[in-house]
């Protein structure tokens, strides 16, 4: 097999260690083994010794965060080559870390790795940002829902009056409550714009409620958790709009697409960045990012397969700005594709194929610096067009309808016979 690389490294990383190996030279190989730490100096010292042998590439595998800082201190320096784990296993049998780091230096050496997409520092560092908001989002849902239990294990309804228990008078509701506070008028009386015309409601969903010392507590706990969490997203809200800055052109361009607002185009700019030079195709850009969906074809038949894995954050993203092209009031190609699938492969199936179409208008949009443009309904394939009608009348048909006058024909006349 033809050498591609003539000095290569791969290096198996741990937590605390991280062993090299060096494969030198196209007919003769010599190789290097060596140990390291992970420690700011450990990392110095490995890259003065990859140095010291001239190697020219390093493979590594993406070993859950612990890459981070090797890639930091080898950037720029060498030719980095980061691996998926699940592509580039190892004979079962010689599991030992020196075999995997040979084992990755010798892919390296022939190109059979394929590189994992690593951004630049800029992007990373956005990429943290966006992730720990995403993080907080989740703790505050948990911390409302653990509010609404608490409510409702006290006998307080104000979920089934109000549709946002923690909006402007939701909120005041609860901190009055938190304070002490258990009159059903003055806490009715708290309530502020349409809720006022449910004060009788509120007042029958409290009344003849009270809350314990222990209660009392535990809401106090979480509302000041929820406090703390809102302050925390609205500060890393501020560091992600300093940050995108330079990159509002981009933000705006992404959200001409149907559901996609200025936080979702804000994690697209994090994970994907200002250009898609990584991803030759839509195709491969749409793989991805998790959007593509499975190819389980085997013997001439294909079975149904859950859609590839991919950019997790980035499937996230593209899955919510689905649902929101897919309740839109204006009529808009995505939400009619979302419509003309949800019947017959269900809401999941649907959205996820609507975030494909996003994925690849997505692309588009960074590669050739365009916006969106809605597709004309009219221009739709006549032959969905023909399928939709044909499926229709078969429905009606089966509930007994007559197709052309939508009404059922008249009931049988015949006198009915008994046989006994």
């Amino acid at each position: 097999m033809e050498v591609l690389v003539a000095r290569g490294a791969g290096l198996d990383v741990h937590r605390d260690s991280i062993v090299a190996v060096v494969l030198a030279g196209v007919r003769k190989v010599k190789k290097e083994l060596r140990k390291f730490g992970t420690t700011s100096d450990e990392l110095a010292k490995l890259r003065q010794w990859l140095q010291h042998h001239k190697v020219t590439h390093v493979a590594m595998e993406a070993t859950g965060v612990y890459w981070f800082p090797i890639v930091e201190a080898l950037e720029g320096q060498f030719e980095l080559v980061v691996a998926n784990a699940h592509r580039v296993k190892n004979v079962p049998g010689r599991k030992t870390d020196a075999c995997d780091a040979e084992w990755l230096a010798r892919l390296l050496r022939h190109g059979l790795i394929n590189s994992s997409f690593v951004p630049p520092p800029w992007q990373r560092q956005l990429r943290t940002l966006t992730r720990s908001r995403r993080s907080l989002m989740h703790s505050i849902t948990r911390e409302r829902n653990m509010v609404l239990k608490l409510l409702e294990s006290i006998g307080i309804k104000l979920a089934s009056v109000m549709s946002d228990v923690f909006g402007v008078s939701g909120m005041a509701i609860l901190r009055a409550l938190r304070d002490g506070n258990e009159d059903p008028e003055q806490l009715s009386a708290l309530a502020k714009g349409r809720l006022r015309r449910k004060t009788a409601s509120i007042v029958a969903a409290i009344r003849g409620r009270t809350l314990a010392p222990a209660h009392r507590l535990v809401l106090a706990q979480h509302l000041h958790g929820l406090d703390f969490l809102e302050e925390q997203v609205q500060q890393l809200e501020a560091a992600i709009a300093a940050a995108v800055e330079p990159y509002g052109e981009i933000i705006a361009r992404l959200c001409t697409i149907p559901g996609v607002d200025f936080t979702l185009a804000t994690v697209v700019l994090a994970e994907v960045g200002p250009d898609v030079v990584a991803f030759p195709t839509c195709a491969r850009f749409a793989a991805w990012s998790g959007t593509c969906p499975g190819n389980g074809r085997s013997a001439d038949r294909s079975r149904p397969t859950h859609a590839r894995k991919g950019n997790i954050h980035l499937t996230t993203a593209l899955v919510q700005a689905a649902v929101s092209a897919s309740r839109t009031k204006k009529s808009t190609f995505l939400r009619e594709k979302y419509r003309r699938l949800v019947t017959r492969r269900g809401p999941k199936r649907a959205l996820v194929a609507v975030a494909h179409k996003i994925a690849i208008a997505v692309y588009h949009i960074l590669r050739h610096g365009t916006v969106f443009k809605d597709r004309d309904l009219a221009s739709i394939d006549p032959r969905t067009k023909k399928r939709t009608i044909e499926r229709l009348v078969q429905r009606l048909q089966e509930l007994g309808f007559d197709p052309a006058t939508l009404q059922k024909p008249a009931p049988n006349t015949l006198p009915q016979v008994s046989f006994s």
